[in-house]
């Protein structure tokens, strides 16, 4: 018999989504291109908003490759900080281009191998992983103990771990597929964060203030961080002017300040998690804080156009926090398996909540991408949508 939770969980996962259109710029079926030409979504690197489709040719699989053709992915803030970070974090090294200046950013979403000359992986396995902009992507699979897929790929044997593997999952529904990537891999971040404050005891901080409260990721952590109890601190969120109204009404943080108000933030040992990049407002809560700013954490650029280097400022030197450490750490001392598992479980619980609020924004064809990524990262998406890309038929 099903758990309770686990009911929940289905019945949430089966519900009807709505398709926003405001953003939806391609609708039907997709405009047919010929079958040796594949088409991708090209970023100039110096410039992230310039975007623009573009095609290269079929090549035809070598010795233990699989090719994935894409079904859907998301498109979020974090794919913009993926973009905004690539030189500095390595994002731009996952999906090399070719093409100088140009880069692919990497998405969440669902994949099915429709080609192999492995036999690790065979054609009709679907893959929910890290993909680039594209509509396929080749790898050179291995299997894990665990039935995990990784890709072997020379170019990704240096890069963070949990970014080349692929989990197989079934068919399922719509919903279920948006939802995994809309969600896991934000609320993977905000678990992770979570842990990595509880592993380093807060910090010693009366309150943690999130940035970009409205952010996915801001309000993952502020539920983990709200799930605890007996909790010494203070979840506290900021946010702009338009978004604090639907903040406050997810009752997430137990204080939401819009970001002219940073003044009226209590002189309290503070731990700062910065979804936003914006070194304005950083520079305003430090000088307001000062020393009790015992730790700044960069997480996020959504406002990546207003990104700079830390000037010098009261408080803790702000660093930037990478998750894939927090999960190789956790790895290290628990053993394979037990910090994936816990992610899982965690994502899943805070997102049987999101159904009261999340509206699933779904856009049809590689060629809607080009605007809907353009929209997000200048920040004209709403904090209650989700947009998501559906390749094929």
């Amino acid at each position: 018999m099903l758990s309770q939770s686990a009911v929940a969980l289905s019945s949430f996962f089966l519900q009807p989504f709505n398709a926003c259109t405001n953003l939806v710029i391609f609708r039907g079926k997709e405009p047919r291109i010929p079958p040796l030409l594949i088409r991708r979504v090209l970023v100039n690197q110096k410039n992230i908003t310039d975007i623009a489709l573009n095609e290269i040719s079929y090549r035809p699989l070598e010795p233990n490759e699989a090719r994935l053709q894409l079904e859907n992915f998301a498109v979020t803030a974090n794919n913009v900080t993926y973009a905004a970070t690539g030189f500095a974090l390595g994002y731009w090294k996952f999906f090399p281009t070719g093409v100088e200046g140009q880069g692919l950013v990497p998405v969440w979403g669902v994949a099915k191998v429709t080609e192999s000359t492995s036999e690790a992986l065979s054609p009709g396995t679907r893959l929910y992983g890290f993909y680039p902009m594209a509509e396929q992507l080749v790898i050179q699979p291995g299997v894990m103990s665990n039935g995990t897929v990784v890709d072997e790929a020379q170019n990704r044997a240096n890069l963070p771990a949990i970014y080349n593997r692929y989990t197989p999952v079934h068919e399922g529904t719509p919903t279920e597929d948006h939802l995994r990537a809309l969600l896991q891999p934000l609320l993977a971040t905000s678990f992770l964060l979570f842990d990595w404050l509880q592993d380093n005891d807060w910090f010693g901080a009366g309150q943690i203030v999130i940035g970009s409260a409205s952010s996915k990721t801001g309000l993952g952590l502020a539920e983990f961080l709200a799930e605890l109890g007996d909790r010494p601190y203070r979840i506290v969120g900021l946010t702009s002017d338009g978004n604090r109204a639907f903040v406050e009404g997810l009752g997430a943080y137990d204080q939401v300040f819009s970001y002219n108000q940073i003044t009226q933030l209590q002189a309290l040992p503070t731990v700062y998690v910065d979804m936003a990049g914006n070194a304005e407002v950083k520079l305003r809560l430090h000088t307001h804080l000062g020393e009790n700013v015992v730790r700044s954490s960069a997480v996020g650029t959504s406002h990546w156009d207003k990104f700079g280097q830390p000037k010098l400022m009261p408080g803790a030197k702000p660093k930037f926090f990478f998750a894939p450490t927090q999960a190789q750490k956790r790895r290290d001392e628990w053993g394979p398996g037990v910090i994936e598992g816990q992610i899982n479980n965690g994502w899943k619980r805070i997102a049987e909540k999101a159904s009261n609020w999340l509206k699933i924004c779904e856009h049809r064809g590689l060629n809607s991408t080009p605007d809907v990524y353009r929209n997000v990262a200048r920040g004209l998406a709403s904090p209650n949508e989700g947009h998501v890309i559906v390749l094929g038929d």
